[in-house]
């Protein structure tokens, strides 16, 4: 994420706060005896959200990646393409 310009940053940590309350929600509709349906419901959007921040986060680095490897790769301890590839496919 270091290479992320700012617009980026602040999207995708909007994404994971967002991911965050909703996360907290579930937890509390859990600990209050919280319908089932309504837990479900808040689980799928705490896992909608962490997905698209993950594929934010990783189409960000494959950008990144992609414009210059070599710089990529010494900035975060060596990443490549492929190993960005995995972490990508990871997220499916």
């Amino acid at each position: 994420m270091r290479n992320a310009d700012e617009a980026t940053r602040k999207r995708i940590l909007n994404r994971l706060k967002r991911a965050r309350g909703q996360l907290d929600a579930v937890i509390n509709s859990v600990e209050g005896d919280g319908k089932c349906r309504d837990v479900v419901t808040q689980l799928s959007a705490v896992s909608t959200a962490l997905d698209r921040a993950g594929f934010a986060i990783v189409s960000s680095a494959m950008q990144h990646c992609l414009v210059d490897p070599e710089q990529t790769a010494e900035a975060e301890d060596g990443l490549t393409i492929e190993e960005l590839e995995k972490l990508f496919l990871s997220l499916s």
